[in-house]
Order: C-alpha cells, then sequence, then structure tokens
C-alpha cells in the first residue's frame, strides 16, 4: 500500500492509516459491513492481523473511524451547514450533494452508515451506525435550532426521511440524475416548513 516511502533497499514501505481508512471505506461501502472479514481486510490494506489491531484496535473500530471520515468528508456538513447561510438554502445543499454522492459510484451506491449495516447481524457495527447517523441528525438540529428552534425537530426529520428514502434508491439502481431531481424537490418542502422567516 502507498502513503510513504522505503528508507532503504528491503525496507517495507511506511503504513499510513489515512489510505487505509480510503481503503477500508470502499470496501465497507461496496460490499457491506459482515461481507468484508479481517483476512480480506488485512490482504487489502498489506499488513498483517497483528499490525492492524495495533493500529485500529478492531474492525468495528476500524469501522467507527471509517464512518467519522465519511461524515465529514462525502456528506461535508461543517462546510454547508454554515451559521450565516439561509436553513433552506443550506438543506437543499445537503440533499442534493447526498443525492450525488449516493450515485455516482455504481459500486458505492447509497449511504455507507446507513447500507454497510443494512441487514447486518454483529450488533457493535449496527450501533455504531445508528450512532453515526443520529450524530448527524443532531448536528442539523443545532443548525436549524439556531434560527427556527420552533421546528428544528420537524426539519430534521424530513431532510433525514429524505435522504434515508433517496440512499435506498441509490441502492436500486436509481440514475444519477433521476436522484438528483427528487433532491431538488424537497426544495419546496423544506421552505413550507422553515415558513419565510430567514428561509
Amino acid at each position: 500500500m502507498t502513503g510513504g516511502s522505503s528508507t532503504g533497499p528491503g525496507r517495507p514501505r511506511k503504513f499510513d492509516p489515512e489510505t487505509a481508512l480510503a481503503l477500508g471505506q470502499r470496501l465497507f461501502h461496496a460490499r457491506g459491513y459482515e461481507a468484508v472479514g479481517l483476512a480480506a481486510l488485512t490482504d487489502a490494506l498489506g499488513i498483517k492481523p497483528p499490525s492492524f489491531y495495533k493500529a485500529f484496535g478492531s474492525k468495528a473500530q476500524f469501522f467507527a473511524q471509517i464512518l467519522d471520515r465519511y461524515s465529514a468528508s462525502v456528506l461535508a456538513l461543517d462546510e454547508i451547514l454554515l451559521p450565516s447561510r439561509a436553513p433552506g438554502e443550506a438543506l437543499l445543499e445537503l440533499i442534493v450533494g447526498a443525492a450525488r454522492a449516493y450515485s455516482h459510484d455504481p459500486e458505492r451506491r447509497g449511504c455507507l452508515v446507513l447500507e454497510a449495516v443494512r441487514g447486518c447481524d454483529d450488533e457493535e457495527s449496527v450501533t455504531l451506525a445508528r450512532r453515526s447517523a443520529e450524530s448527524r441528525r443532531d448536528q442539523v438540529r443545532a443548525y436549524v435550532a439556531r434560527s427556527h428552534p420552533e421546528v428544528a425537530d420537524i426539519v430534521t426529520d424530513y431532510v433525514a426521511s429524505t435522504m434515508s428514502g433517496l440512499s435506498a434508491c441509490a441502492r436500486e439502481g436509481m440514475s444519477e440524475d433521476r436522484l438528483t431531481a427528487v433532491a431538488r424537490a424537497a426544495g419546496p418542502g423544506l421552505q413550507q416548513l422553515l415558513g419565510k422567516l430567514g428561509a
């Protein structure tokens, strides 16, 4: 794997945790959490199990770091939900951006947080995904509550339900054009919920 250079003949390349997380993210998203065993992970990362445990603790802890990475990079809530922006505009950008992210790669369709553990029997991974989704909803709720506290809960539910539906449709194979068209249609609903005040 990449992420560093060797310092001499026969020396192994330096292990790069960020590159490992990116690769792990691709694997979990494409195959689902349960379908990616430790042997498949360590083979793909080019490391032995002891090195994996030393770097990440466990497969579940590795998955937890990947969920954090996904929320910060793919959905980019911190970059979109800015206090200076009108909530209706920012939330619609979030929904449309999610629709694009969910559908642009045929091997990684839908939301990683929702789809990687769908039908999964591993309680720890399901709990991790649920916590990640709840954290994302909490961030949306806090953002809306700054200007529209009276509708923060219903707007958050609207956004979460819309994104969940988009994820499911992407997983079923809906095209990016169709998915983004549906996402844009969520705009009037947001405006109705928010009302005219600062929306």
